[in-house]
């Protein structure tokens, strides 16, 4: 996905104030409204576990903390989000570029998501986004589906967890209509009309509606006509009726604070991460199998809100994992499936269950991404001689005939700089795929991308992916709605080859 700065607002290496910090009250954060001495499910204490009152090495403090910190790394950057956006006073954009919303509430784009975008990192320009943080123990939420008639759409809806849990787009056949989503401890009457509902196993979530249009003006002015029709709000206001909206008329929210760099906002950390994980594992209780590992968290974390020795070694060692196990993260080439060609991919995007390794690569590399079978991604540094792709270099990715992405939807080819986001240049180009018009075939009917810093010439600039000049960037495919031999491995991206 992709997504500019919202929150924690701070450099990559020095923290100062917070939306969470300046103007959410403490009342009004999630773990404010659970009690501290039940578990995660909301049971009575564990009778197991670390005996309160234990004295505990700094040494196994610091395990807990380093291992902790991972795994719940993208739970905790999700939770951030929600701190953040439920200052959002209205639907609008933020900064001019991202869509976001009060709690429980959605804001649309009208256009491809500029390159300006800092919130999320790997964002696309084949899609009009959405989007929506939904905080499900205030209300289950309404969420419609216009008539999309045969133009591709998906909406992505995660948990804390950035796991899926509705399947709803073009791929599962879903009927225009009204749809409810509701947390795991709503007991209410479901009202006519409602055509199915889903159940977050978590109360914080995401929501990103993605909907496919072409880069001419004229797909632009007809695509302004569905996505009026998409809409989420409280289900108190549910009344049977399409609500409508002129996206184009929400307005631009100004930033909170001095927003800049290239790197992605950060949402996550290290000097907040002892004080918060309480909170964020009341919103995500253990799933099968990870009763102990919460107990055994939570108890060392009891332990060192009472001693501050122990809090600050936990802290520094949070800020330590942060370095050196997520950080690296951030490049594919460290992670994922090898495929042939120096590419990666994952299988399990948005039903990462227990695989905390590959969730929280997506996580910080490019976190809210698909399932498989709605979006199959595939990564790439490297080049074909497994030299680092860099904007010094020229480089061709060719589709033999008969050999694009195979998918029901559409496919694209982007290019990234070296934090993720888009290279700024002067044809305004970041991807070449599905969505572009104006693409040349070979004469043999093959299709090659010319992916470097000047022209290849007017004749083949239609096929020009600009790169970076003299910098590392890297390549991402995307196949929406992909087609088995996609999912099944039969189907890999062609190399990128360097040009003599």
């Amino acid at each position: 996905m992709g997504l500019v700065t919202a929150c924690p607002l701070e450099s990559k290496t020095h923290h100062s104030a917070t939306w969470e910090d300046e103007i959410v009250p403490d009342e009004q954060r999630p773990e404010k409204a659970r009690t501290s001495d039940t578990t995660p499910g909301g049971d009575k204490p564990a009778s197991s576990g670390l005996i309160p009152g234990t004295k505990i090495t700094e040494a196994y403090a610091r395990l807990i903390a380093r291992d902790a910190y991972f795994w719940a790394w993208p739970m905790v950057n999700v939770y951030n989000r929600r701190l953040a956006f439920q200052q959002i006073p209205e639907p609008g954009r933020l900064g001019g570029v991202l869509p976001v919303a009060p709690l429980n509430r959605l804001s649309m784009l009208t256009d491809y998501i500029k390159p300006e975008e800092r919130a999320v990192a790997c964002p696309n320009q084949d899609v009009v986004y959405g989007g929506a943080l939904i905080a499900l123990d205030l209300s289950p939420v309404v969420i419609q589906v216009p008539d999309f008639g045969k133009r591709f759409w998906v909406y992505q809806i995660v948990d804390l967890r950035t796991d899926s849990f509705a399947d709803m787009g073009a791929m599962y056949g879903t009927t225009p209509g009204f749809y409810l989503l509701a947390g795991p401890n709503w007991h209410g009457q479901t009202p006519k009309g409602i055509t199915n509902v889903f159940r977050s196993k978590t109360n914080s979530g995401y929501v990103i509606p993605r909907v496919f249009k072409d880069d001419t003006p004229e797909d632009t002015r007809a695509v302004q006509s569905v996505i009026g029709d998409i809409d989420l709000y409280p289900l108190g206001e549910y009344d049977g009726r399409t609500k409508r909206h002129d996206w184009a008329k929400t307005p631009d929210i100004p930033q909170p604070g001095a927003a800049g760099g290239k790197a992605e906002t950060r949402w996550v950390f290290p000097d907040k991460f002892v004080d918060q994980l309480p909170g964020v594992l009341a919103d995500a209780p253990a799933q099968p199998g990870e009763q102990a590992r919460y107990t055994q968290v939570l108890g060392v974390v009891s332990a060192a809100q009472n001693d501050p020795a122990l809090k600050t070694a936990m802290t520094d060692e949070a800020t330590k994992a942060d370095q050196d196990l997520v950080g690296p993260l951030l490049q594919f080439r460290n992670w994922g499936i090898p495929l042939p060609g120096h590419w990666t991919t994952q299988d399990n995007g948005a039903v990462f269950g227990i695989d905390y390794f590959t969730r929280t690569a997506v996580g910080k590399s490019n976190i809210f991404v698909n399932k498989p079978t709605e979006t199959k991604y595939f990564y790439q540094d490297l080049d074909s001689a497994g030299g680092r792709l860099n904007g010094a270099n020229r480089y061709t990715v060719t589709f033999e005939k008969g050999k694009l992405p195979p998918v029901r939807g559409f496919w694209s080819l982007t290019l990234y700089d070296d934090e993720h986001f888009f290279s700024p240049n002067a044809l305004n180009r970041y991807s070449i795929g599905t969505k572009n018009r104006a693409v040349k075939l070979d004469t043999n009917g093959s299709l090659t991308v010319y992916v470097q810093a000047e022209t290849p010439g007017a004749d083949k600039e239609a096929n020009w992916l600009p790169a970076p000049q003299n910098a590392d960037f890297s390549l991402f495919v995307r196949a929406y709605w992909p087609e088995p031999a996609v999912t099944t491995g039969k189907w890999t991206p062609p190399a990128a080859v360097k040009q003599a």
